[in-house]
Formats: structure tokens, C-alpha cells, sequence
């Protein structure tokens, strides 16, 4: 056999590999309006850039369904190519291999392609299809889940890890996705679940299915494990494409800088969008998409927690995090779910150097027993732990109303915000006028002949003396009071005068945040 021959072989090798399962079940894959692994690869990465690694690894058992040459590939597709000119590295489980089952050497794979992606600070992303852990493996599957944790957890704060859900996604399997920073579904088709629906009705007698059980919807509203759903596999894989054009390659980088679109720094149409009655709801988001550059919002975990909202945009074309209430929904209070929103979202951009607005308008954390007995208590306090944990650049814009603890927790100069803006109509208080009113001039409003014109009178009073922006701004908590048209140009040079902020907290091995 000459060289021609060995190469030719080679080739012949590789096709098999490429393959896969083959086309009976790539067919089925299609049938059921899923791509296969490599497909997925190329509608994810610049045309032509996917290099692949380790194509030849197989498995090293050899028990009745699994002999040897029987998964070409180990069921993952594994390497690196680029992503708008930007490397990355991933895996692409493949479902027409052992329905994508991982085991020993599958494991190694993604392992390998993880240390490569840190050691050359690049993101890595993780496209999941499996039927979870492969069973004749045994031990060995689980102990290679073990491996990816680890890396997960590890190379935390290191680099961007964003998973995709494409298939379904079970017991152990569903660990990986939770630790990285980002998880992206598609509608109908993805399911992440511990236990499956099988199981649970076995065991608790409760009947339901795997949509309903595990579906997208399901963690994009409820559970608040996927940050991003889109109805098709091309929608869910151009939304990656967009998140990473907002993130660095890995800590200690700078994001993508984006010429910004010409616009106005003068909004006008601002005065009419926020109701100066405090009690009064409106969309926050049309606040963020006049303030940033144009079209440039791109809004994180939009279906959970909706009484907040939190997210990516650019302004003069540099990344932005945002954080900001939605007084449209619970009057922009805090519950526990948005205070764990929040609190991941600030921790990630802190990680990666991305400076944090918060728009403020709060009428505190939510009361009611299912909140108290619920952890408001821990669960509001990571919060504060988040911003007070954060260097990075934070600038506080306080539009309405921020009240008691609610108002501490979101980024006022006490836990370190580096400025504090606040609008001419802003309240700032232990509490609102109304209540406040209720509690101080209790007995006067009790024995007035008309007690409702007198508790009106001391709203006013209350309002007049104590909740508008100027005492704070008197004791220095507020930095400036600002007319709502300048918060862009305000913001513009606020974040340009921080860019080359350096704060430093006490050396530790890590803080303690109470989860």
C-alpha cells in the first residue's frame, strides 16, 4: 500500500466519521425537524471557519450494544472556528450516534476543547442533543459528566459559556447547561428535566408531558433556567451569534466595539413616556432603547421575572449591561425571582468587564407571606451582595420612585455606585408618601373632622419635605439632579470619565453569597 492509498484511506475514514450515524438516522433527525450535529456547526459559525479535533476518538468498552466502531466520533463533534471573526470553540452532540449519549471518551472530548478554549481565551458554547448518559458505560458516564462540571465551574468568570438546548437534555445532563452563563431553547423541540415524565408518574402518580414538563416555555417563564427561546434551530443559533457580538473572549478583554448609529442626545419623547404620577405604570424599555444606541437592546431572560428587566445594549457603541424595574409589572417591585435575576445578571457583567446602568424605579420588595416564608429575605440580599461585590463602572439613574430597603439594594452610593443621577421628580424615601403619611400623621388624620383632605395635605407635605431628589442630593447621595432629556449625554460621559475605573476588594479565596 502506497501513500496514495493511506491517504485515500484517511479519507475514507473521515466521511465515515462525518456521517455519522448514517442516513437512516439522519433522516430521522430530520423527520422529526431537528439538524444533525455538523449542521448545526455550520449555520453557528462564520462559512468555512470549523476546524474539527479528536473526529477519530472511540470508545474503549466492548459489552453486547456497544462493540467496537459502532459510534463514529464518540457521538460529539468537537473544535473551534469563528464566530463574526471572533474564535470559539464548542461541541455538537450527535443524536444519530447513541441518540448523543455521553460516555468515557465523549466526555474527554468536550473536556479537551473546554482547556483549549481557556488557555487561548475564547468563549466556548455547548450545543446539546442527548439522550443523557450512556448506559453500558456505566460509572465511566458519570464520572465524565463529573469532568465537564468541573470545567464549567472552574472556567466560570474565564470565559463565556452559553449552552443550547436542541433536543432533550436529562438527568445529570441538565448540570452543565445550569452552570454556564447563558442557556438557549427551542420552542417545542428542547426539553431540559432530572426526572422524566415516566419517572415522576411512576413515583408521585402525576401525569405529564415532557413539554409540559420540561419544555421551553416551561424554563424561559417559570423555573428561569433558559435566558432565551426562539421557534426554530436557525433563529436560536443567529440569537448566539448576537449575544456574543455584546461579550468579550474572556476576562480581562474588552467586548466588541460597534460604530454607533448617529442620534439625537437630546430626548424629548422621554417627558412623554414616564408618567410623572409615581403610581402610574409605563414600559421601561422605552426609556432603554432611547437612552442606548439605536436598536441596540437585546433583552436577557425577557419572559421570567418580568417585574424586571435586565440585559445587553451599547451606548456610543460600547456594551452596556442594564438593569432596570418595570413598573408595568408589580409596580416594578422586587420578588424572589427578580432578585435572582438581577443578581446572577450584575455577577456575570462584573466578570467580564461590563459596565452596569440601572434605571431605578422601585416601590420596594414585595410583601406577603409566600414572599417571606419563600427567602425574600436571602433572596433580596443578593442583591446587594451583587453591586456591593461589583468593580466594574456602575451608574445609577433614579426615574421615579425608590423606597426603603429596595432603594439601598439597587446600586446607591452606600454599597458603591460610582455616580447616582436622579430626575427632578424623583421620590427617595423610607417609604412612599402615602404610607409614610399614614404612619407619621396617624393621629392628626385620625381626629380631623375631614380626615381624607387632611391625609392629602400631609402627602404633600411629606412629599415637599422629604421624597424629592434634593435631600438626597443635600447629603450627597445623589449625585446630580438632571432633566430626563440629558440622562444619554449624562451617560455618555459618565461611563467615558470610569473607563479606566480600577477598584480593588479585600484579598480572599471568594465571599460567601447568600444563595
Amino acid at each position: 500500500m502506497d501513500l496514495y492509498d493511506k491517504i485515500n484511506e484517511l479519507y475514507d475514514k473521515r466521511r465515515k466519521v462525518e456521517l455519522g450515524g448514517g442516513d437512516r438516522r439522519i433522516a430521522k433527525q430530520h423527520e422529526k425537524g431537528k439538524l444533525t450535529a455538523r449542521e448545526r456547526i455550520d449555520l453557528l459559525l462564520d462559512e468555512e471557519s470549523f476546524t474539527e479535533i479528536q473526529g477519530f476518538v472511540e470508545h474503549r468498552f466492548d459489552e453486547p450494544g456497544l462493540e467496537k466502531g459502532e459510534a463514529p466520533g464518540e457521538g460529539v463533534v468537537t473544535g473551534y472556528g469563528t464566530i463574526q471573526g471572533r474564535k470559539v470553540f464548542l461541541f455538537a452532540q450527535d443524536f444519530t450516534v447513541y441518540g448523543g449519549a455521553l460516555g468515557e471518551m465523549h466526555a474527554k472530548k468536550i473536556a479537551y476543547v473546554m482547556d483549549l478554549a481557556v488557555k487561548t481565551k475564547a468563549p466556548f458554547i455547548g450545543l446539546n442533543d442527548s439522550g443523557g448518559a450512556r448506559i453500558q458505560e456505566g460509572v465511566l458516564s458519570l464520572d465524565g459528566y463529573g469532568h465537564v462540571f468541573y470545567r464549567n465551574a472552574v472556567y466560570s468568570g474565564v470565559i463565556p459559556q452559553i449552552s443550547v438546548i436542541l433536543g432533550p437534555c436529562a438527568g445529570g445532563a441538565v448540570y452543565s447547561p445550569a452552570i454556564t452563563d447563558f442557556v438557549f431553547m427551542v420552542e417545542k423541540t428542547s426539553q431540559m428535566f432530572i426526572t422524566g415524565p415516566k419517572v415522576i408518574e411512576t413515583v408521585t402518580g402525576e401525569g405529564i408531558s415532557s413539554e409540559e414538563l420540561g419544555g421551553a416555555d416551561v424554563h424561559s417563564s417559570k423555573s428561569g433556567n433558559a435566558h432565551f427561546t426562539a421557534p426554530s434551530e436557525q433563529e436560536v443559533l443567529e440569537g448566539v451569534r448576537e449575544l456574543l457580538s455584546y461579550l468579550p473572549s474572556g476576562q480581562g478583554e474588552a467586548p466588541p466595539y460597534r460604530e454607533p448609529v448617529e442620534q439625537e442626545d437630546d430626548l424629548n419623547d422621554l417627558l412623554d413616556d414616564v408618567p410623572v404620577d409615581p403610581s402610574k405604570p409605563y414600559d421601561v424599555r422605552k426609556v432603554i432603547d432611547q437612552v442606548m444606541d439605536q436598536d441596540s437592546f437585546l433583552e436577557v431572560h425577557r419572559k421570567f421575572a418580568k417585574n424586571a428587566v435586565v440585559g445587553f445594549a451599547r451606548l456610543n457603541g460600547y456594551s452596556i449591561g442594564i438593569v432596570a424595574n418595570q413598573p408595568k409589572v408589580m409596580a416594578g417591585g422586587l420578588d424572589i425571582n427578580s432578585s435572582d435575576k438581577i443578581s446572577r445578571f450584575i455577577r456575570f457583567c462584573d466578570s467580564f468587564e461590563i459596565p452596569i446602568v440601572t434605571f431605578e424605579d422601585v416601590t420596594g420588595f414585595l410583601p406577603g407571606v409566600q414572599q417571606e416564608h419563600g427567602g425574600i429575605i436571602r433572596h433580596g440580599a443578593k442583591i446587594l451582595y451583587a453591586y456591593s461585590e461589583a468593580t466594574v463602572p456602575k451608574i445609577t439613574v433614579i426615574t421615579r420612585k425608590a423606597y426603603g430597603g429596595a432603594y439601598v439594594a439597587l446600586n446607591s452610593k452606600s454599597i458603591g455606585a460610582d455616580l447616582v443621577f436622579a430626575w427632578p421628580n424623583a421620590e427617595i424615601a423610607v417609604m412612599g408618601p402615602h404610607g409614610a403619611a399614614n404612619v407619621i400623621f396617624a393621629k392628626e388624620i385620625a381626629e380631623a373632622d375631614h380626615p381624607d383632605t387632611v391625609r392629602a395635605e400631609k402627602i404633600d407635605l411629606y412629599r415637599e419635605k422629604f421624597a424629592n431628589p434634593y435631600i438626597a442630593a443635600a447629603n450627597g447621595m445623589v449625585d446630580d439632579v438632571i432633566d430626563p432629556r440629558d440622562t444619554r449625554k449624562r451617560l455618555k460621559n459618565s461611563f467615558e470619565m470610569l473607563r479606566n475605573k480600577a477598584e480593588e476588594r479585600p484579598k480572599k479565596k471568594h465571599g460567601n453569597i447568600p444563595l
